[in-house]
């Protein structure tokens, strides 16, 4: 463990959090916990599935945005918000800043899905679109920033959206009080950064799991080297999970996760299609991620996982995809 975590000096703290739930409690629903006993069958354990594919905007984002639009005093708040964004992250901004009365920018690659873009303008967000590469994205959040003045909110490198993700972990300890692991997808490590922070916290003893895929396994890598690795092509299905770590989320994983658990395409769409039939709830493939991995034999043999809870993260897939 190095300074940072013998020091806590993290962007956030569980002090961060609790405000968060507080702060979001107007705005955002408390998702419930859902369970199959043929998937528990399947997994040889108990498990709790966390369902925030029922969250406003259909995924665990609306929490981390929320946060960080209500979080913001009235002066900076007139500015209205920023982000670039093709996905979850872009609504769910939009949508927190409609709540607050204020403007949301989004800046979103002109490959966007169709369907995805008219989600983000009904929530009234305006649409800026660019050509299909980080550079142009960050170019023209940029560009909106220098002339609206409005304040940037990303996708999950952000205190305020690393705690309010973290508010998931306040909700299972609450509602699963023996789990004795959580498991959540990683990506950019918004979410289990704030899991984790909360989870070390408030229940010392719960295990907090990554999951990603092995075509975007950059956490693992990082952890596993303990320098953050980020991928330059990352390719799978799990589009939510393609971002490689933060830096304000790297030094949370490296630190306070137990372990990245990595999964191959094919079990994430087995997995997806489980959820689907078992739990009957559409998940989109970065939500399957977990369940995934706590499929694979040489997951379902320890004893020590336990008790499980398993974050279903979202659920805005484009219906024609679905096959």
């Amino acid at each position: 463990m190095d300074a940072s975590a013998a020091s806590g000096t993290y962007a956030v703290s569980v002090t961060d959090v609790l405000a968060a739930r507080g702060r979001i409690a107007p705005w955002a629903r408390r998702t419930p916990i859902l369970s199959s006993a043929s998937l528990d069958a399947l997994a040889g354990r108990s498990l709790h599935f966390k369902a925030e594919p029922f969250q406003r905007t259909g995924s665990f984002k609306f929490r981390g945005a929320a946060n960080a639009v209500r979080w913001l005093d009235d002066a900076s708040a007139a500015r209205g918000v920023a982000t670039h964004s093709s996905g979850n992250h872009a609504q769910a901004l939009a949508l927190a800043a409609r709540l607050r009365g204020i403007a949301a920018h989004i800046v979103m690659p002109s490959n966007a899905p169709a369907v995805k873009r008219a989600a983000v303008e009904a929530y009234g967000g305006i649409v800026t679109l660019c050509e299909p590469n980080l550079a142009a994205r960050e170019a023209g959040l940029a560009d909106i920033v220098a002339r609206t003045g409005a304040v940037a909110i990303p996708p999950f490198d952000h205190p305020m959206v690393i705690a309010g993700q973290g508010t998931i972990a306040c909700e299972i300890l609450e509602d699963v009080p023996d789990v004795d692991t959580i498991v959540a997808p990683v990506g950019g490590g918004g979410m289990i950064g704030g899991i984790a922070i909360a989870t070390r916290a408030l229940s010392p003893r719960t295990r907090v799991i990554a999951a990603e895929p092995a075509g975007a396994a950059d956490a693992a890598l990082s952890k596993r080297t303990g320098v953050r690795q980020p991928m330059a092509n990352p390719q799978t299905i799990a589009d939510g999970l393609r971002t490689s770590l933060g830096e304000l989320t790297f030094p949370i994983v490296r630190d306070l996760v137990d372990e990245v658990i990595v999964v191959q395409e094919r079990e994430i769409i087995a997995a997806m299609r489980l959820v689907w039939e078992r739990l009957k709830v559409v998940i989109e493939p970065s939500a399957a991620v977990g369940v995934a991995a706590m499929l694979r034999d040489d997951v379902r043999c320890r004893s020590e996982l336990g008790v499980a809870a398993v974050v279903l993260c979202g659920g805005n897939v484009d219906a024609g995809s679905l096959a």
